[in-house]
């Protein structure tokens, strides 16, 4: 089972998990058609089913053109928003192309309808990997947009930490650096998150990505799955793990990039209208 990582968009993850036996392939959150049709006659594999995370826009939105372009092709997911779905999977389910055996995990809160997928081959020395779409990233987890901090706790502890530690961690965006300057805030003293830090961003200045991780080295530096830990109760003022849990996601929320201040010589080109033609050509 190979795993290949495709950057998208401005920050996401789309995958292509391919049996190398067979040169079948499975797409993970499937967001740019083009991209991943590339990839797919670069590895000369076919591309037999996508498994969809969740309805959002940046992760399905290559679904419909792809089943135009692939008749048969099976497309996966819990939520009837996603495009072209052809199977709905519910929690526990689990699937099998060739030799990969997928188990779906339902993880719902991000959006009420989020599927996390788990993925492994019977007899492989390799390790499991999880695709976690928006639950879970590289130290941190996704905004509670159509769900509660309980939910996340559930998923985060009793789901999608449970799984085997040396589980790698496959999620939906790049927002390591981000995510573990904030862990740092949290935890000033924490040297694993320190190094993990200093790692990510020589990684994103080569422009590499910093996925995947493993369940075991995010219980060292993600807050998320820190709950319990002191440091982290004392900088949320809270000791319950499910408050401690909402209150980091607020703080979370309020750590927000810089905003860059627009040139205003550019802003007002914009106003009056001098970049139409420009844009028109394009």
């Amino acid at each position: 089972m190979k795993v290949k990582v495709i950057s998208v968009l401005e920050d996401n993850y789309m995958y292509l998990v391919i049996e190398e036996s067979t040169r079948h392939a499975v797409a993970v959150d499937a967001a740019v058609p083009k991209r991943l049709l590339e990839i797919i006659r670069k590895e000369d594999v076919v591309l037999r089913a996508i498994l969809t995370t969740h309805h959002h826009w940046d992760h399905a939105r290559g679904n419909e053109e792809l089943a135009q372009l692939l008749p048969g092709l099976q497309v996966f997911g819990a939520d009837e928003r996603i495009g072209a779905l052809t199977h709905r999977v519910s929690h526990g389910q689990e699937l099998s192309f060739g030799a990969i055996r997928v188990r779906c995990l339902f993880t719902p809160c991000h959006t009420s309808g989020h599927m996390c997928y788990f993925m492994w081959e019977d007899d492989s020395p390799d390790a499991p990997a999880l695709f976690s779409g928006d639950t879970l990233f590289v130290g941190g987890c996704g905004q509670f947009f159509e769900g509660t901090a309980e939910q996340m706790h559930t998923n985060l502890t009793q789901i999608l930490g449970a799984l085997p530690k040396d589980t790698k961690v496959f999620c939906g965006h790049e927002y390591t650096v981000r995510n573990l300057k904030f862990a740092l805030k949290v935890e000033p003293e924490n040297e694993t998150v320190k190094e993990k830090l200093a790692w990510a961003k020589q990684r994103d200045d080569e422009d590499l990505p910093t996925v995947p991780s493993t369940l075991q080295e995010e219980f060292l530096y993600n807050p998320f799955l820190r709950v319990t830990e002191e440091a982290v109760q004392r900088f949320t003022g809270r000791t319950e793990p499910v408050e401690v849990l909402r209150a980091l996601r607020s703080h979370r929320d309020n750590f927000k990039k810089p905003k860059e201040r627009p040139n205003p010589q550019a802003m007002l080109a914009f106003d009056w209208g001098l970049f139409g033609p420009l844009l028109e050509k394009k």
